[in-house]
């Protein structure tokens, strides 16, 4: 080296280090801001504030210091924040905050200055901006609030003004609250049961401890009814929800202690409660749904007991009552993928091939599981659109300079990955095909693969499903497919389900890694397995993971008749689960998933098996067909070694 070249080289290098040093010095700050955060330690982070100062991240420093102490926050400070963090997710999301507190203290006149400025209001935040309108008197303002209580959704605390402006002006009947009382408690959203009971006039309000005995402990309320009971609505509603609660864990038991109750019921409340023995028989799949909602047909459906009305119908593939009961959906939930595919089937058995078509129509073409399904009714198999020319060097590097995209790797970095998601999505807003392909391509190669996943499926018109569907660790995972004598496209459909191949990705139940393992389950396959001195802190490891995954599902495919479909509920749910979701006939696979009784699950199957499809297609170069891969499901009984599985 050139001897007067090394002063240079020297300088530069201790610059080097001491930026290094720095950056390290401020990650530590921030991760420290971000323990006193979640311990809610003012003190130590008003301490930690000046420390960040300068780091990439400050503004989540101050950000954390500004929440601890809202409710005693100033005006001013808060003005300062979001004019320093302006159009930043920070700002986004401390106004929301901000406008909440406003609304609770009553301070309107900030609140409406604030208000404009948010982009989508949540329900709270419209419910004080309702309440402020209500208060100023504004027309239309009771028929907002109005529509606010149809929606069936939890409301939460800042709503109650606005609810309670309703009831003043009498826009909310008796008979309405007393509903949806019922359906609080059906759905056991226990909070809300409790807002509707102090809204019913003092001389019908059910007693508290009754209302809670009735819930908790439905049988034995059941069994200690007063003669009497009927006499007044309060009683006969604590006895409909005890039997509503009851249902949930034994519909048959229900269903026999109301045989003998029912004659003390107005016709209204008959109808309810056999709508809702209807909706938990179709739930429990049994064969007396249907004529349990037909006995409660003037009853009004929520919009679940609509959903598994159809599923009903569904199981006993009557597909004149499956037409019927998507017509008696309201619009908004017939018009969901779902009941479109399912009406053109219920259309097509008819013979009424053109209009079936023309629903299949509505859907295909699009990259999800009802979409395959409709295009293949149309003889379209599953195909992988046209490759988009890859991003340049220009729109990566564009990408990388966004400041939110900066942020986002720099909370990767201190391992708080929540806030680093959130920062990600925000910077995917609104843009394009192309800035969401370099997105992707610039978290493909940082090994962020679910946000790389998550800006490919963002494109509109040009595409990249070798980014939307990445295939990354094939030298873990194809060897091992192989091995356990598994199809690799499977395999990779329900790891993309699982994790999004996120290394160290944790469930809230405690699940962890590719495969998302539990550590129950990890410990048993490697003991089947072999494996000495094993630890769980190993299905960390992508080797381990994905030996203790496959092998764990192959045995699972294996006591399930080798049916995907079933492995893959299984999987999601426990293999006692999937058997006992099998019909005691040949049942279409696309039925059996349509009738899964838990939401999550039948969300994760059709995923797998859409995913897998694709998979498929781009492993093998060629079209794909998810009906084939879906086939049919045959009663079989469980085996021994289907029942040693945990």
């Amino acid at each position: 080296m050139n001897p007067w070249l090394w002063p240079r080289h020297a300088v530069a290098i201790v610059l080097l280090w001491a930026a290094t040093a720095l950056a390290a010095d401020g990650d530590d700050a921030v991760r420290a801001a971000a323990e006193a955060f979640r311990h809610r330690d003012v003190p130590r982070l008003a301490r930690l504030v000046p420390q960040a100062q300068g780091h990439e991240l400050a503004g989540y420093v101050d950000y954390w210091f500004l929440r601890l102490r809202i409710e005693e926050l100033r005006g001013a400070e808060a003005r300062k924040f979001l004019a320093d963090q302006a159009s930043s997710l920070l700002a986004s999301r401390f106004r929301s905050e901000w406008l909440r507190e406003l609304g609770r203290r009553g301070a309107w006149d900030a609140f409406d200055r604030e208000y404009p400025l948010v982009a989508a209001p949540d329900v709270e935040l419209r419910c004080y901006a309702l309440h402020d309108r209500i208060e100023a008197g504004q027309p239309g303002a009771l028929d907002t609030a109005e529509i606010l209580w149809r929606e069936e959704s939890d409301l939460p605390p800042g709503c109650n003004a606005a609810l309670d402006a309703l009831l003043a002006h009498g826009r909310v009947t008796t008979e309405e609250i007393w509903q949806r009382l019922r359906r609080a408690h059906a759905a056991r959203r226990v909070a809300r049961a409790h807002q509707l009971t102090a809204w019913l006039p003092a001389d019908q309000a059910p007693d508290a401890k009754a209302m809670e005995a009735a819930a908790d402990h439905p049988q034995r309320y059941i069994d200690r009814l007063k003669p009497n009971f009927a006499a007044h609505r309060s009683g006969r509603e604590l006895a409909i929800l005890a039997l509503q609660r009851l249902a949930r864990s034994d519909v048959e038991r229900a269903a026999a202690e109301w045989e003998s109750l029912r004659a003390r019921f107005t016709p209204e409340e008959r109808a309810w409660v056999y709508a809702v023995l209807g909706w938990q028989a179709a739930i429990g799949h049994l064969p007396q749904a249907l004529s349990w909602y037909r006995a409660g047909a003037d009853a009004p459906l929520s919009d679940e007991q609509h959903e598994w009305k159809a599923r009903a119908c569904l199981r006993a593939q009557d597909w004149t009552a499956l037409r019927q009961a998507i017509a008696d959906m309201p619009l908004r939930l017939a018009q969901r993928p779902a009941w479109m595919y399912w009406l053109g089937r219920a259309l097509q058995v008819r013979g009424r091939e053109e209009e079936a078509r023309a629903q299949f129509g509505k859907l295909a073409g699009q990259p999800h599981y009802y979409a395959n399904l409709a295009d293949e009714e149309l003889g379209r198999p599953v195909t992988v659109p046209p490759r988009a020319s890859p991003p340049t060097a220009e729109e990566v590097e564009a990408v990388a300079g966004d400041p939110a995209i900066r942020r986002a790797l720099a909370l990767l970095r201190v391992e708080l990955r929540p806030e680093a998601v959130r920062e990600w999505n925000w910077a995917m807003r609104e843009r394009d095909d192309r800035g969401l392909l370099a997105a992707a391509a610039l978290a493909q190669r940082h090994q962020i693969f679910d946000r790389a996943i998550h800006a490919a499926e963002r494109t509109r018109a040009e595409h990249d499903f070798n980014l939307r569907y990445l295939a990354p660790f094939r030298d873990h995972v194809e060897p091992a497919a192989r091995e356990q004598q598994l199809d690799a496209a499977w395999v990779y459909g329900l790891m993309r389900q699982e994790s999004r191949f996120i290394l160290d990705a944790r469930s809230s139940a405690g699940a962890s890694g590719l495969m998302q393992l539990m550590p129950a389950t990890a410990r048993w396959v490697a003991r089947k397995l072999g494996l000495r001195d094993f630890q769980p802190a190993r299905t960390h490891e992508i080797g381990t993971n994905v030996l203790l995954g496959t092998s764990y599902l192959r045995m699972v495919l294996e006591s399930l008749d080798h049916h995907p479909v079933l492995a893959s509920a299984a999987y999601n749910a426990g293999p006692g689960r999937a058997r006992r979701w099998r019909d005691g006939k040949p049942l279409e696979a696309a039925i059996y998933i349509e009738t899964i009784p838990f939401a999550e699950t039948r969300d994760y199957v059709m995923k797998v098996m859409s995913n897998a499809t694709y998979y498929a297609a781009l492993f093998e170069g060629r079209p794909q067909s998810l009906k084939a891969r879906l086939g049919t499901i045959g009663p079989a009984e469980a085996t021994a070694a289907s029942a040693e599985l945990p």
